[in-house]
């Protein structure tokens, strides 16, 4: 069983797009980070408790510390409730932090988090363009409203607490918008590029905009997850080691059960 002292990014699913999310041809399931005693998982998207439950070693959501959530979209929020009772025990030991965006909580008739399981919690961050939030031994901050349609959606630079350094990124779905990488300056950073090439009227990255942010960026690591069908056939770890190629910076292509030490960074 994954314990606190893992300092890590499992990523339990890689699937982007609706289309690579209803087949299932990668797991839509969310991306934990165990982190100086501290463990959230991000987006519990469709099969997230399941992961869980089948992964090896095997995940206990007991342990998590809080549950955030970029956005409400059901491939990034689809298991939030059942998550929250997992995570409290069945609803017997309320407790833990979720963080979300006030469409994911407040939209009238589109809620996507039950009022039952909001009580079940020992705090709820509303994120906000430019918010700070505290969980266990970490620091987050969500910098710049991204573009996704009408749904508030945001990244997230994620720091140790009492630390300078931003150790990690997550630029969660959005348009590129001019600017951007100037926002995310973590040592590792992952990024959602659900296309290959740009297409009009869908709001996600492609792989060009991808190497954009890693080159004006520049961070230590790039990977590269949330993949949709056009970028499956185009094979992302080839994709990856072009981009590696192209711009000096190591990129990886995130697989469905991933771990990523984190401990070189640290």
């Amino acid at each position: 069983m994954l314990g606190k002292e893992e300092n890590e990014i499992r990523f339990l699913g890689t699937a982007g797009a609706r289309f690579v999310m209803i087949t299932q041809f990668r797991s839509s399931a969310g991306t934990v980070l165990s982190l100086k005693d501290t463990t959230l998982l991000i987006d519990p998207g469709p099969g997230t408790l399941v992961k869980f439950a089948s992964s090896k070693p095997k995940l206990n959501p007991a342990k998590l510390d809080a549950i955030i959530l970029t956005h409400k979209h059901l491939d990034h929020s689809n298991d939030v409730n059942v998550m929250i009772e997992a995570m409290t025990e069945g609803g017997f030991k309320p407790r833990g932090v979720l963080l979300c965006p006030n469409d994911a909580l407040a939209d009238e008739g589109n809620a996507v988090v039950l009022n039952y399981y909001k009580g079940l919690l020992d705090e709820i961050g509303v994120l906000e363009e430019g918010g700070l939030y505290a969980v266990g031994n970490l620091e987050l901050q969500t910098p710049k409203r991204h573009v996704h349609g009408i749904v508030e959606t945001y990244g997230l630079n994620i720091k140790v607490r009492g630390e300078p350094m931003t150790l990690l990124s997550f630029i969660a779905d959005t348009l590129y918008f001019e600017g951007l990488e100037q926002y995310y300056d973590g040592a590792v950073l992952v990024m959602n590029v659900a296309m290959y090439k740009r297409r009009e009227g869908v709001d996600h990255l492609c792989v060009e905009d991808a190497r954009k942010i890693i080159e004006a960026r520049r961070p230590r690591v790039a990977i590269l997850t949330h993949f949709g069908m056009t970028m499956l056939r185009n094979k992302p770890w080839e994709i990856s080691k072009q981009l590696s190629k192209e711009t000096g910076v190591e990129v990886i292509a995130a697989r469905d059960g991933m771990r990523f030490n984190l401990n070189p960074f640290i």
